[in-house]
């Protein structure tokens, strides 16, 4: 990048690179002197400046010096940082900076950004019922404070890289620096280095960009909208990544445990924490297994069912003229309708979801005879265990599963089950996020906190992950 000289030379560039005059968003403004001299001209982009803060920091001061004094409340003011080329200029228009160009070609950037954003919300979707309600907002800048209050320590550190050839947008890595692993911490930047595209305009987009398999169902990066879970992931030693236009923020490298786990686990007493946790880990074999189940003993195992129940299912399926394969797929097709609609629909009429669905899927499908009231039951208590997982990615991945499951249930019944099963398992165990194997500290085994199912008090909670590798394996806790 050559270094410019001369007002007219770069005066001209800029504009030509804003396409002004067509781009109304980039404005100019001269500043004269007390003898009617222009001296300088600031340069920005309407639309994400703080006019205010621009005007009572940067114009006024100007206008009220005279010639030789204005280069020198330039030159002299801490928030100026002193430009050297187009592109850095180009770039720092972008970011949000004024622009300060002197007739005789120096020119100075001053921050004064200010985007559109909203205020610190609620969780909405991983509410607890102890704990903070504060969740992350689509500007970066509001969530490193976020976490930088609840870590005050010198060592968190918070790396700005650029992503995107053309939107050059920020991320930002978050981690503590005499935790962190090292070589985790090289494969996250490079791998984001390595990202060549156009345009990554969140943190949703770049995970795709981060992820190794590309095709695969199984989630490797934890996304979560809770600063408190975020900052207990950072003092374990993981990074979090954050970016403008996201109202959350990735957190790497990520286990399969992880995701079964919730903020209030720590929040809650010992004993309410675990069961809660318990819940949650029947409610994920109940989502994934009860329709092949079902489909698996009432097709090839029914001398497995009690006779009385046999006949019981039998009764209800006197007038169902479909085999249950296709009763189950009707009525997982129709549960995900209701959901997908329940998503998108507005709010003021949210509720009329909920009475078609219990119309539809309910009483009016029973009488038709269309499906059979214990289809109601199994398909109503696997819907609901799903919702029993918070995190959005794990829901995808078991109702997609499922599909497999009761595939293979209706055409092997337990053996198709037990194959898919186990195709499953071996996949996920070859997995690494960043290295760190996808089931540890199971499999492989590492020492941890031995909270991987049921945490344990907090004092015995001792050890970092082992996976992780960190510098400072032992936390300090009161005994």
């Amino acid at each position: 990048m050559e270094q410019l000289f001369g007002f007219e030379e770069i005066d001209k560039q800029l504009k030509e690179k804003f396409h002004y005059p067509i781009n109304s968003d980039f404005s100019y403004r001269n500043i004269k002197s007390n003898d009617g001299q222009i001296v300088c001209t600031i340069y920005f982009i309407s639309s994400i400046v703080d006019m205010n803060q621009l005007e009572d920091n940067l114009i006024e001061p100007l206008k009220q010096a005279d010639s030789s004094a204005m280069k020198e409340y330039v030159i002299t003011a801490n928030h100026f940082n002193k430009v050297l080329t187009i592109e850095q200029a180009t770039a720092e228009l972008n970011k949000g900076s004024a622009i300060v160009l002197f007739r005789d070609g120096f020119f100075f950037a001053s921050n004064a950004q200010k985007f559109a954003h909203r205020s610190v919300p609620k969780a909405e979707n991983e509410p607890v019922i102890k704990g903070p309600k504060e969740a992350f907002v689509e500007s970066a800048s509001i969530n490193k404070s976020l976490i930088r209050k609840r870590i005050r320590d010198e060592n968190l550190i918070a790396e700005t890289m650029e992503v995107g050839n053309r939107s050059k947008n920020e991320v930002t890595l978050m981690y503590i620096k005499d935790i962190v692993n090292e070589d985790i911490l090289t494969q996250i930047r490079e791998k984001i280095k390595a990202i060549n595209v156009d345009n990554v305009q969140n943190i949703n987009l770049l995970d795709q960009y981060l992820e190794e398999r590309r095709y695969s169902l199984v989630p490797v990066n934890l996304y979560t909208e809770r600063p408190d879970r975020a900052v207990a992931y950072i003092e374990e030693g993981h990074v979090v990544l954050l970016m403008d236009h996201t109202s959350g923020c990735l957190i790497a490298p990520m286990t399969f445990w992880a995701m079964m786990h919730t903020s209030e686990d720590h929040f809650m007493r010992f004993w309410y924490g675990n069961f809660s946790r318990f819940i949650r880990m029947i409610a994920f074999f109940i989502a994934i297994f009860t329709p092949a189940i079902y489909i698996a003993l009432t097709n090839y195992h029914s001398e497995m069912i009690p006779p009385d129940l046999l006949l019981a299912i039998a009764a209800t399926r006197e007038k169902v003229p479909f085999p249950v394969i296709f009763e189950i797929i009707i009525m997982e097709i129709a549960f995900e309708l209701l959901r997908e609609a329940g998503l998108r629909i507005p709010n003021p009429i949210g509720p009329t979801i909920g009475i078609v669905g219990a119309l539809i899927l309910g009483q009016a499908a029973v009488d038709a005879n269309i499906v059979s009231p214990i289809m109601v039951i199994v398909i109503a208590i696997t819907g609901l265990s799903s919702f029993a997982l918070s995190d959005v990615s794990l829901n995808y991945m078991i109702r997609m599963s499922r599909f497999l499951f009761t595939f293979a249930a209706a055409s092997f019944g337990i053996l198709g089950m037990v194959a898919v099963f186990l195709f499953a398992l071996s996949y996920m165990a070859s997995m690494k996020s960043y290295g760190v194997p996808y089931f540890s500290p199971v499999a492989p085994h590492y020492k941890s906190s031995n909270d991987t199912f049921f945490r344990k008090i907090l004092t015995k909670e001792t050890w970092r992950p082992g996976f992780l590798k960190p510098k400072d394996m032992k936390r300090k806790v009161a005994k």
